[in-house]
């Protein structure tokens, strides 16, 4: 069993475990925070990095990235995602997020207008503000209501340039369907509108449910759309900054190379990521198979626990290792109850706020159950004592 308690090195993970967790909160604080694992990555991984290292030989790569890590993702998405991509439209990243960035700057100049869902990562709207375009928010509900399609029309206006998919969606753990991808596919294509979909989690998908890409669904709608995708939340890479854009569409690609800067060799994608990238696609299947089931059991304490505390509810994610937990109950604001949490259970989570997810998020806290049994259990133990005490 590679996922216990066990196998958790909590003195690295204080360490070198930045971004709000172990190696930024106070010793004894429990970091539900950001979605990254608590556990090593595969020995894949590992020995790859080690093998190319050994040589001593850090040459420049080729500016639209290393052939074995372009045909490693074009090979894994028509095997698993029914995505069909010449391995020369895909663009090594420095993480997804920066993927995010650059198919933004890429597309959309000032004044332009891109969708964006209310709640989703800050990512996007962060991303299409530094371009000087505007973020236009649009509501998904939570669970398995309707999408309001007319209303997402209505928002479309002459400026409108580019609809941001997430799926699975952070922080809710929706995952569309294939008929509601459809419908964003097909307003896109009406109305000739960029597709950026934001795949990063495709592999964490709790059963029944399934993944859909959207560039799958028809060549029209592939033809409008950018994937963005990254390493860090299916196989524990966050530090090595290694994501991919992706897209059948050549103009687009190349609109996308041109803006990224790369062949000026000001920017760029470090050879090692690549590498440990490829390791992960070829080589990784059974390490991940492993972890996604681990993930299942994690969900099941995360949701039985969560459901238990006064005041606290949560639909289970459909995919993705985060709960959104709803607090409206508490009388509490996500704000609030986030400082609530980290002074009397020693519990760090993620607010609901604005600048995290936007404004649909308010009345919430995020927690990440990449973790341990042990670890989440302890956190429980600690917020239900808490909240018992209001």
């Amino acid at each position: 069993m590679l996922f216990n308690n066990s196998n958790i090195n909590f003195s690295i993970l204080q360490q070198r475990a930045y971004n709000l967790r172990w190696a930024e909160v106070e010793k004894g604080v429990i970091p539900l925070t950001a979605a990254d694992l608590d556990f090593p990555c595969a020995e894949p991984i590992i020995k790859a990095i080690s093998s190319y290292s050994e040589k001593g030989y850090f040459n420049y790569g080729p500016s639209k990235g290393l052939p074995l890590f372009k045909i490693s993702i074009a090979s894994y998405f028509q095997r698993e995602r029914n995505v069909y991509i010449n391995p020369e439209n895909i663009l090594p990243t420095d993480s997804a997020a920066f993927g995010i960035y650059l198919t933004c700057k890429s597309i959309l100049t000032a004044g332009d207008e891109a969708i964006i869902f209310d709640p989703v990562d800050f990512l996007f709207r962060y991303s299409i503000e530094q371009v000087g375009a505007n973020a236009v928010p649009f509501q998904i509900p939570p669970g398995c209501e309707n999408i309001d399609f007319s209303h997402l029309e209505k928002l479309i206006t002459p400026k409108t340039k580019l609809i941001c998919i997430c799926n699975p969606l952070n922080p809710t753990g929706k995952v569309f369907t294939k008929e509601e991808l459809r419908a964003f596919g097909n307003i896109a294509v009406k109305h000739n509108l960029i597709i950026l979909s934001d795949e990063i989690w495709s592999d964490i998908v709790f059963e029944p449910h399934t993944y859909t890409s959207i560039a799958s669904l028809s060549e029209e709608i592939s033809q409008q759309t950018i994937i963005v995708t990254g390493f860090s939340k299916s196989y524990g890479l966050s530090g090595l900054r290694i994501g991919a854009i992706l897209t059948s569409n050549n103009k687009l690609f190349e609109t996308i190379y041109h803006a990224s800067l790369y062949q000026s060799t000001i920017h760029g994608v470090n050879i090692i990521s690549q590498t440990a990238a490829a390791a992960a696609l070829n080589s990784c299947e059974p390490w991940l198979r492993e972890f996604k089931s681990h993930l299942e059991d994690m969900k099941t304490i995360c949701i039985n626990r969560i459901n238990k505390i006064k005041g606290f509810n949560c639909i289970a994610p459909e995919g993705c290792y985060v709960a959104f937990i709803d607090i409206k109950s508490t009388q509490m604001s996500s704000g609030e109850m986030y400082s609530y949490l980290l002074d009397k259970a020693k519990v760090s989570v993620v607010p609901g706020l604005s600048e995290w997810f936007g404004q649909g998020a308010e009345g919430y806290i995020r927690i990440s159950f990449a973790s341990s049994d042990t670890i989440l259990n302890e956190a429980f133990d600690r917020i239900e004592y808490a909240i018992s005490s209001l």
